[in-house]
């Protein structure tokens, strides 16, 4: 059977997410609707509407009409087993002294490394994306550089492998958060597969906005691997959560979006540590200033 996908793009989020909420009335129903920012630097989003038979074109104009979006564009995509495919082209990822790989990969972790086990099939954050693997490398750094992270949070995580990463090297518990309730599902299973139930706690939150993270408050490391936009509107959450003397380790962010990245943060009484580019994304190392 075929999925048919029709997609289109929209200059703002309000009007990205009033399409896409309108689409879940469309008929034939959708059957999988997804929003999220262009990773261009242009601010524009893109609305993404999947399903199992061929959709009414003019409808789907006159939809897009109504909210201000370019024409639907619509393609039919074969039946593929995404996760057999994904199996085949993920090779394990090495991040300084981490190693992550998926199952069909066990009997390649190396000795002496932190082996960090996430399936093709999960959320986000395989480590194979350059901010992932940037934010492993810059913990990887800051631990040989004698840092001991005692409460770490992990905002926005994904598969938990930051969280995990940190519970891996570092004796005390960390608390790792996301604001959609299956990557929350997906970190528990990970957290279990690497025997790191108890030492990392899984929360559905957005931002710190969760009794957990606000009673385990002042943190000494946050990561936050999100996007430019969500990483801005955090920084005065992230001042007012992290301690003084504490880091930040924040990617998701194009390399043109990093100076406004660091000049929020620095507005909000942190200073910038170190700034490295993987490919076309910037990991920032940031420090909460101390206070006098």
């Amino acid at each position: 059977m075929s999925t048919y996908a029709a997609l289109t793009t929209l200059p703002d989020r309000e009007r990205a997410e009033a399409l896409a909420e309108a689409m879940e009335n469309f008929l034939p129903e959708p059957t999988g609707i997804g929003c999220f920012e262009i990773e261009d630097g242009s601010g524009r989003y893109e609305v993404g509407v999947y399903f199992d038979e061929e959709p009414n074109s003019i409808e789907l104009a006159l939809m897009a009409a109504i909210y201000g979006a370019e024409p639907f564009a619509v393609s039919e995509v074969p039946e593929t087993d995404w996760v057999a495919h994904v199996k085949r082209n993920l090779q394990p990822v090495e991040a300084g002294r981490f190693f992550v790989y998926g199952s069909h990969d066990a009997d390649k972790v190396p000795e002496g490394k932190v082996a960090l086990l996430i399936e093709a099939a999960m959320a986000f954050g395989t480590g194979h994306h350059g901010t992932t693997l940037g934010c492993l490398l810059a913990l990887d750094r800051l631990d040989r550089a004698g840092f001991r992270g005692r409460n770490v949070a992990d905002i926005g995580c994904g598969t938990a492998v930051l969280a995990m990463a940190a519970a891996a090297i570092w004796p005390d518990p960390v608390i790792a958060s996301d604001i959609d309730p299956v990557a929350v599902e997906v970190a528990l299973a990970n957290v279990a597969a690497n025997g790191l139930t108890g030492r990392v706690t899984c929360v559905e939150a957005a931002g710190f906005d969760h009794p957990g993270l606000r009673e385990k408050a002042p943190f000494d490391l946050v990561f936050a691997n999100i996007l430019k936009g969500p990483l801005i509107e955090l920084a005065p959450d992230m001042a007012a959560m992290t301690g003084p003397g504490g880091y930040a380790i924040l990617s998701g962010i194009l390399n043109p979006q990093a100076d406004a990245v660091v000049s929020a943060y620095k507005s909000n009484g942190f200073c910038l540590v170190s700034r490295d580019e993987i490919g076309e994304w910037t990991i920032l190392v940031l420090r909460r200033v101390q206070s006098d």
